[in-house]
């Protein structure tokens, strides 16, 4: 995993809708919450990102982004029966590269474990955990997270 005050490192990935997102366009303008998750359609990441998405909405100067190894076609399919306005980024091919790039990818599993990195709008990391698959993270990460952001 990577360190605090570490330098993110920057990706595009597409969203549900296809569309590339990427992490640098953000330097500047807000800080961004990386959310990196197993598997859509499974019961954790769907109540994680349901309580990513509450918890950040009037976050104005926050913007999450959740990464999968899924594709986008699935990532939209579960995006649209969920609700989720916030981009489910397709970390598909090559397979798990951002994930492993952050240290969080699982290579037993083929997917990445529950990694929640806060970068700061210079590109700094300012907090960084992990969890495996299975284990759900803890409700205050987020708060954690976005504090650190805050610097306090």
């Amino acid at each position: 995993m990577l360190d605090v005050g570490a330098p993110a490192p920057d990706f595009t990935l597409k969203d549900q809708d296809g569309r590339p997102v990427t992490l640098r366009d953000y330097r500047g303008v807000a800080d961004v919450l990386l959310v990196f998750f197993p598997l859509a359609f499974t019961g954790i990441c769907q109540r994680e990102l349901d309580d990513v998405q509450a918890r950040l909405s009037g976050h104005d100067d926050v913007r999450a982004l959740a990464v999968s190894v899924g594709p986008p076609p699935t990532h939209k399919v579960w995006a649209t029966q969920s609700g989720f306005t916030l981009p489910l980024l397709s970390d598909f091919w090559p397979h798990g590269a951002v994930a492993q790039a952050y240290g969080v990818f699982n290579a037993d599993a083929g997917f990445s474990n529950r990694g929640t990195v806060a970068v700061d709008r210079s590109g700094v990391v300012r907090f960084a955990a992990m969890n495996g698959p299975g284990e759900m993270r803890d409700h205050t990460v987020w708060a954690e997270a976005l504090a650190a952001l805050r610097g306090g």
